[in-house]
């Protein structure tokens, strides 16, 4: 009686869920900004692609789609046979739009069922998730069938042993992510975002999935292109490590079979690729490969898979200077600081489309590289970086790495990040570490790093800290570009700089925003942004810079220094021209205008100022304002040893506001722009009327256009500038001056 009625809950509680796999499901309505991409997500197509594009089987059950879940607490039972109250669409994590939720939580429970189709009857099972972020515990019918560590890595479990003999298979999926508040690597997640900190993720935010296998399978496998002796090498294993079988594998030139070998699993296989078509981002040539698993003369599994026949190393040009070398030739690196953020999915990409349109466009762009930012993205996304051409400089993600168990952890989602993604020809560099963050025993994790994959480059620290390892010395400046001095055995890299910030209305994450310059429109933008790479590939011949990294390719949330605004929908800078210069093409920039100056700065001679460092009157910037009882200064202003600052008048509050009055003599004006140097935000008035609003900071004196009303507001005679600069950290420095840019003189 007991068992029957266990049986009859049983059913009911696998019909109620299935019931609920129709609930209804849509994207809040207030969320924050959307994709063109949302409307084609839906519970019936959530990511439907097959996610492991190199190493394929033909059969496979994608279970991303409607699942149950519910809040956790620590410590509590799985919610087995339960009605879960909650829907979630998987695999977009809780916080996102698309997962119809939105909304932060550290603990979750996932529960749905799935039927096994019945010719999987008497094979293995295998269970898949993409990632789950970050801890994750899985049950198959009340039973515990493994649990992981790490949100950025794939994994899974074999579930044979807890399945039924036929019905519905109940999965429920516990996980925890306490986000920054843990020593887990993270990368830019955090429970409070802000400025170049995101929305975090939780849970399962790459596909799960289930596909049938023979007791004997394929489990992994090694692909080394060896280009200076043409081949490829090839080493396939099995998930008990056995040695017994043998491997057959082909390779294909489209559909044409061009080689074929034979070996020991577990042992490399080495195939000639005859005249080898090589692989880079003009000519992304991939070779296919059909790996078959024989055992005693029977195929027990096949494979499907593909390569990039490419080297990558170190090497002196004939100038005897360190370069990074793609298939033995020097090739500039130009690409952008890529986040992987979505304003819909969050960490998840609506769709595959969406991931292929951002690669796409980075090529359009004129970028042959991109630097994947603290962020591991799923296999497709290197599946069309390999498909596209796209070289690749993968980030670890970072963490805080403060304790034993921090740095454990570290090291080694550090190796799973190495060996789950090294087939991908488009991977070029590991990147240990990113601006200190969590940075420590540099030298010994570079050279391991290197051991595990000797086949491609190591960054040990982009930016800050470089304690002279791997294989490039990489420094950050912002916003205009810089170059490292000469290394006797290193390639030097700009690893980061720009930053040029564009907010544009209706396509902004909130109201506020920053950019580490603020541009005024995007003629500027553009311009400035021309200005910047004719900088960077000046630094290619002296000191001989090899690489170059524009921050960012997208707008994420409030930080708004994206090339593209953050539901992809406009690329800010005039696209031509920006593709042109990224590529070292600068010939469709305009030529230079004349500058003719109108009231100096104070970089010459100083300039009188009145000013104060106590916030005055609402009325301030008026011209009938009295300002006599404030200080006499002379420009410029701020502390010593902000870069490219010429200070004459120490200023150390986080605020300053100046006064002068200027008597300008031109009745016309072709193109009036203040020259500036601000560190950081300010905001000018010209005789009472806001006349520019300069957000982030620069560190050299540049031209800003004046607002319209701005321009209308300078007239001949004497006139009232009035500046406030404020400061949050570092550096800091504020002076002006009006110059009128003219046309350029005619070519004679």
């Amino acid at each position: 009686m007991k068992n029957t009625i266990l049986k009859i809950a049983s059913f009911v509680a696998f019909f109620i869920l299935a019931q609920t796999s129709t609930a209804q499901w849509k994207i809040p309505s207030n969320a924050p900004l959307l994709t063109k991409w949302a409307k084609d997500v839906s519970p019936t197509n959530a990511l439907p692609e097959y996610p492991r594009p190199q190493m394929v089987r033909a059969e496979w059950m994608n279970l991303n789609g409607l699942w149950q879940y519910k809040e956790a607490k620590e410590n509590e039972n799985p919610p087995f046979g339960e009605n879960l109250a909650g829907t979630i669409l998987v695999p977009y994590p809780i916080e996102s739009a698309l997962s119809g939720v939105m909304k932060s939580t550290e603990r979750l429970w996932y529960r749905r069922t799935a039927t096994l189709p019945k010719k999987w009857s008497g094979r293995r099972v295998v269970l898949h998730f993409g990632a789950v972020d970050w801890e994750t515990k899985v049950f198959v019918n009340g039973k515990a069938v493994g649990q992981h560590r790490g949100g950025y890595d794939p994994f899974f479990f074999d579930i044979t042993g807890a399945l039924r003999p036929d019905g519905p298979q109940e999965i429920v999926v516990g996980v925890y992510d306490p986000s920054d508040a843990g020593e887990q690597p993270r990368g830019k997640q955090v429970l409070k975002p802000r400025g170049i900190w995101y929305t975090p993720t939780t849970g399962i935010w790459q596909t799960v999935w289930l596909e049938p296998v023979g007791t004997e399978h394929i489990s992994a496998m090694v692909l080394v292109p060896d280009v200076d002796s043409s081949t490829i090498r090839l080493t396939a294993m099995t998930a008990d490590g056995s040695t017994a079988s043998t491997v057959r594998v082909e390779v294909f030139d489209g559909a044409k079979k061009i080689g074929q070998a034979e070996g020991r699993i577990g042992a490399e296989i080495s195939l000639p690729i005859k005249s080898p078509k090589l692989w880079s981002p003009e000519t992304p040539f991939l070779y296919d490969l059909k790996i078959r698993l024989m055992e005693k003369g029977r195929q027990v599994d096949e494979v499907k898979s593909y390569f990039g026949m490419r080297k990558i190393e170190l090497g002196r040009d004939e100038h005897g200077v360190n370069r990074i070398l793609l298939n033995g030739k020097f090739v500039m690196q130009v690409g952008p600081l890529d986040q992987g953020f979505w304003p819909d999915g969050i960490y998840t990409a609506p769709t595959d489309d969406a991931l292929r349109s951002d690669i796409e466009m980075t090529k359009k762009l004129g970028f042959n590289m991109a630097r994947k930012h603290v962020k591991v993205e799923p296999d497709r996304w290197y599946y069309w970086a390999d498909k596209l051409g796209l070289l690749v400089w993968q980030d670890m993600p970072s963490g805080n790495n403060k304790t034993d168990d921090g740095k454990m952890q570290f090291e080694r989602e550090l190796a799973n990040l190495v060996a789950t993604h090294h087939n991908h020809p488009s991977i070029i560099m590991w990147v240990v570490f990113n601006e200190g963050w969590g940075q420590y025993d540099t030298e010994r994790l570079s050279a391991w790093v290197k051991q595990l994959d000797p086949t491609r480059l190591v960054n040990n620290a982009s930016g800050w800290t470089d304690m002279k390892a791997g294989d490039v010395l990489d420094i950050h400046h912002y916003p205009e570009p810089r170059t490292p001095d000469p290394d006797p055995k290193r390639a030097i890299v700009l690893g980061e700089f720009g930053g040029l910030g564009l907010a544009l209305e209706g396509h902004t994450w909130k109201k506020e925003h920053w950019g580490y310059q603020g541009m005024s429109d995007v003629d500027q933008l553009t311009s400035r942004y021309e200005k910047f790479m004719k900088r960077v590939y000046g630094f290619k011949d002296t000191p001989g810079l090899s690489a170059a990294i524009y921050t960012q390719t997208t707008d994420v949330e409030v930080e708004c220094n994206g090339l593209m605004t953050y539901d992809r929908k406009i690329v800010k800078p005039i696209l031509d021209r920006i593709a042109a210069v990224n590529r070292g093409d600068f010939s469709k920039m305009p030529p230079s205008p004349i500058v003719k100056t109108i009231v100096p700065t104070s970089e010459e001679q100083g300039r009188e100022w009145r000013y104060t460092e106590k916030k005055p009157a609402e009325n301030w910037f008026k011209t009938e304002f009295s300002d006599t009882e404030w200080t006499n200064g002379l420009g410029g202003f701020g502390t010593y040893g902000t870069p490219g600052a010429i200070v004459r008048t120490e200023w150390k509050t986080s605020d300053i506001w100046m006064r002068t009055e200027i008597t300008v003599s031109e009745d016309h004006f072709t193109s009036p722009h203040f020259r500036l140097h601000h560190d950081e935000d300010a905001e000018v008035y010209i005789n009472g009327v806001l006349a520019g609003s300069y957000g982030g900071f620069s560190s050299e004196y540049e031209e800003f256009p004046l607002t319209a009303e701005g321009r209308k507001a300078l007239m001949p005679g004497k006139n009232t500038i009035a500046v406030h600069c404020r400061q949050t950290e570092g550096g800091q420095y504020i002076d002006i001056g009006i110059v009128d840019l003219l046309p350029p003189a005619p070519n004679k």
